[in-house]
């Protein structure tokens, strides 16, 4: 399945029915009155919010959900049939837009959310509706009231408590895999990561945290090079950013540095987030000294040996 995070389409919801001008006429009641009925109501567009869903994937094939009008009165008081509203399931983290008012709906956070984009039109009154003792036998009814159309563009935040960046190659696949249930692509070559991995981190008795696999960014992410700018955004939701780092790099503070600049270029916000820094394949090189960056102490671990990987957890778990 392709992870898909962005998508355009458009909604309508269903027409009411119109009224129904009828007026009984039985062998036993010749002028019975005024019978028509009230026309049913459109369809509405519903979007649920399913915590198993993980991409936009199937808005990426269909285009546009209308829904069916509501059936017209008919006579004998009878009420038109309500029309069956569309119900559309989007990922947890999904933000619903109206692009004609540049203005956000809904921003989906909870799983099972339910709310009405489109509301169906109400069915019109039958003539049934306006006897009254001036106008015994009105001949009027309402037509039903019109759907709405409105074109949506639904984007996708994964939602994670923690957050790992870092560049090609920075070990975060390696690191996600060793210390929770999450299965990513890991590889000796750049840009393994094609899509943001979440796994579950589990610690202490009963306690856990969501923590997402960033692909890696490069030099320029910020302004459309590499995957860099297609995946920032989905850190902007984490409460910790987890800096990761090769402990082989030729310049370890200069990484730390082009890291934060494209995340400052992206959003500054980003970075007044907790922030923890770890060094990653220490069973690579010996590196007893130890190391600061910008001031900060740093963690040194090997997820493939093992090596701190539970002080990397308490560590990030400080600052939950």
């Amino acid at each position: 399945m392709k992870f898909i995070d962005h998508a355009k389409i458009s909604v309508k919801s269903g027409k009411g029915g119109d009224g129904c001008i009828a007026f009984l006429r039985e062998k036993f009641r010749p002028k019975g009155g005024p019978s028509g009925g009230d026309g049913g109501n459109g369809g509405s567009i519903i979007f649920i919010s399913n915590s198993k869903l993980t991409t936009l994937q199937d808005y990426s094939y269909k285009k546009q959900y209308f829904a069916k009008p509501g059936e017209n009165g008919k006579g004998k008081n009878m009420h038109g049939k309500n029309a069956e509203n569309i119900f559309l399931k989007v990922p947890v983290g999904t933000i619903i837009k109206d692009l004609n008012k540049n203005k956000i709906i809904h921003d989906f956070k909870n799983d099972d959310e339910k709310i009405t984009i489109c509301k169906g039109g109400n069915g019109g009154f039958g003539n049934a509706r306006f006897k009254s003792n001036k106008n015994p036998a009105p001949r009027i009814a309402n037509d039903g009231e019109q759907g709405t159309l409105l074109d949506l563009e639904l984007e996708l935040k994964v939602l994670a408590d923690v957050g790992l960046v870092g560049f090609p190659n920075a070990g975060k696949s390696t690191f996600i895999s060793s210390v929770s249930n999450a299965q990513p692509k890991i590889a000796d070559y750049p840009f393994t990561t094609l899509i943001p991995n979440l796994g579950i981190v589990k610690y202490d008795e009963y306690k856990s945290f969501v923590m997402a696999d960033i692909p890696g960014l490069i030099e320029g992410a910020s302004e459309g090079k590499g995957l860099g700018i297609q995946f920032l955004k989905h850190i902007e939701r984490t409460k910790i950013l987890v800096f990761m780092i090769d402990l082989n790099s030729e310049d370890i503070s200069n990484e730390y540095n082009l890291l934060n600049k494209e995340l400052k270029l992206f959003d500054k916000e980003l970075l007044k987030k907790p922030s923890i820094i770890l060094l990653t394949k220490s069973d690579t090189i010996d590196c007893d000294k130890e190391i600061k960056i910008s001031g900060k102490k740093v963690l040194k671990i090997s997820s493939l040996s093992k090596i701190n990987l539970q002080k990397a957890i308490k560590l990030i778990t400080s600052h939950l």
